[in-house]
């Protein structure tokens, strides 16, 4: 045996030092806040006719990605990590939308074919 006390070092990791509940509740706000706006634009506005549903359909789309962000970011730890990891996942992503939307238009080019 050796006469070394034997102690148990426990490395930080940095990453992860920066989300505190106070952090975590500021978060669950924001989110709270963009599902409250989302729940009035659908329940109130739209079909009330404040707000058309073509132009509704777009800020869902852009408050379901802010929400989608805010969740990866911190709740993922996203946001403490590297940046060549960050854009092993958003790179991949940014493509898939791209070819969601070519795909899309080419759609509409076959249904407009065969009428």
């Amino acid at each position: 045996m050796s006469s070394e006390p034997t102690e148990v070092h426990h490395e930080e990791h940095g990453e992860h030092d920066t989300m505190t509940r106070k952090k975590i509740w500021n978060v669950f706000f924001v989110l709270l806040g963009i599902t409250t706006i989302e729940f009035i634009i659908a329940l109130y506005m739209v079909p009330k006719g404040i707000i058309p549903g073509n132009v509704a359909n777009p800020v869902y789309i852009v408050l379901t990605l802010l929400k989608a962000f805010y969740i990866v970011a911190y709740f993922m730890h996203l946001k403490f990590e590297r940046v060549g990891l960050v854009y092993a996942i958003l790179v991949p992503i940014l493509f898939i939308i791209g070819l969601i939307l070519v795909l899309t238009n080419e759609s509409h080019h076959w249904i407009d074919l065969r009428l």
